[in-house]
This record gives C-alpha cells, sequence and structure tokens, in this order.
C-alpha cells in the first residue's frame, strides 16, 4: 500500500484546482460546469497514480523480472477520452460555434489533474492559475475592447411577399456589419419562407434595435437573433 501522503496531496490538489476552473465555468452557466471539471481533474489524477504505481498492483507475484512500464501511455487513453468529452460540449447552430472555450478548458483540467497525479505539484498549480487568470482576467480585458459581435439571424414571413423580404434586408443592412447570407428554407407547412445570416457588428446593443424593428414589421412572422458566445 501507498504512504497516505502520496494519495491524498496529489487528489487534493487536482479537486481544488479543477473546481477552481469549474467554478469560471458555472459562473457563466456553461453546460460543464464546477463538478464536471473536479471529476475530470480527479479521474485524471488517479489515473495517472494508478499508472506510476503500476509495479505495486501488477508485478508483485514475479519479483525476480525486471519489467519497463511506461505511465505515458495512459495519459494518451486520458487525453483521448477527454477529446470525446469535450466533443460533447461543442455545439453547432446554424452559423454559431458554441461551447470551445468550455472545452478548451476541460481539455486543460485533465492535463493539471494528470500533472497532480504524475508528481508534479508545481507546474500543476502554475497552469491552474494561469488558466484562470485566462478565463476571468483576459475575459474582463475583452469587454473593454472594442470587438466585433458575431450572431446569426433567423427570420421567416409568408411565402412570396416580397415587400417583406425587401424590408427585412433594409433593417439588416447596417454599415460595417459584414452581413452574409446563408441558408434558404421553407416552412414545414410551405406557407413561409426562412432565411438564415450571419452578423457582424461593432455595437452588441445594436441587436436589441434589430430585434425591435423585426418586431414592428408586420410581413415578419417570427424571427430568432443568436450571438456566438463561447
Amino acid at each position: 500500500m501507498l504512504p497516505w501522503y502520496e494519495l491524498v496531496w496529489p487528489i487534493a490538489g487536482a479537486v481544488v484546482a479543477g473546481g477552481l476552473i469549474g467554478l469560471e465555468r458555472e459562473w457563466r452557466g456553461r453546460p460543464a460546469g464546477f463538478r464536471t471539471h473536479i471529476l475530470v481533474s480527479l479521474s485524471s489524477c488517479l489515473l495517472m497514480l494508478a499508472a506510476l504505481h503500476q509495479p505495486i498492483w501488477a508485478f508483485d507475484n514475479i519479483p525476480a523480472d525486471n519489467i519497463m512500464t511506461d505511465p505515458t501511455r495512459m495519459a494518451h487513453g486520458i487525453l483521448t477520452g477527454i477529446g470525446f468529452l469535450c466533443a460533447g460540449v461543442i455545439v453547432r447552430q446554424g452559423f454559431s460555434i458554441h461551447g470551445l472555450t468550455t472545452a478548451a478548458s476541460l481539455w486543460m483540467t485533465a492535463a493539471i489533474g494528470m500533472l497532480f497525479g504524475a508528481g508534479l505539484p508545481v507546474v500543476a498549480i502554475t497552469g491552474a492559475i494561469v488558466t484562470a487568470v485566462i478565463l476571468v482576467g483576459l475575459k474582463l480585458i475583452s469587454s473593454l475592447v472594442p470587438s466585433r459581435v458575431t450572431a446569426e439571424i433567423r427570420v421567416e414571413w409568408k411565402r412570396g411577399d416580397r415587400q417583406a423580404a425587401e424590408r427585412v434586408q433594409s433593417i439588416l443592412s447596417v454599415p460595417k456589419a459584414g452581413l452574409r447570407s446563408g441558408r434558404y428554407a421553407l416552412s414545414a407547412d410551405g406557407a413561409h419562407e426562412v432565411r438564415c445570416w450571419r452578423f457582424r457588428i461593432n455595437d452588441r446593443s445594436r441587436l436589441t434595435q434589430i430585434a425591435s424593428d423585426l418586431s414592428n414589421e408586420p410581413g415578419v412572422t417570427g424571427f430568432e437573433i443568436s450571438p456566438h458566445d463561447d
């Protein structure tokens, strides 16, 4: 059996680091939050501990043999499994892709857990602190820096209503908006035309104005504005 202190400190460090990163994701309302990040970090740590101490549980019955183990194979397996988990939090909605930052944070959390399990607490703690600074600090900085907001706009109107189509196009024709036409479709009953655009604008509040204009347009039977977020 391993001494308790060789197990407690790596596990505790992995739990705290995973919780620190997951807390930021939980605060932002992301699908992978506090508990998910803790479990990812903890599981990575436990698997690395098991891999590093493999001779204790696998080869006690053949002490005379010289057997080489390779813990990096466990690391490869962990990262492969985390890749599938990360893919599950990435969602594409029309033009927009959500969840990339959460997937990256899960990947980083797994790496930090492995570092704790591998006996590199200084590197793991540094990684956790830098990750927290990136998620929290850089988010605050980016909110102060002018940036372009990307959104998908989906509008529908009665089939064949060319005037409504022209008025919608006029509402969306904002200078320097980077408007790009996308999908064309019909509603399930064939009574309405559906158009999607990708929209980039410097002022996020402009989306509120566009929503108000579309609401007041009598020819519009429905619309949806989906801002891109991480």
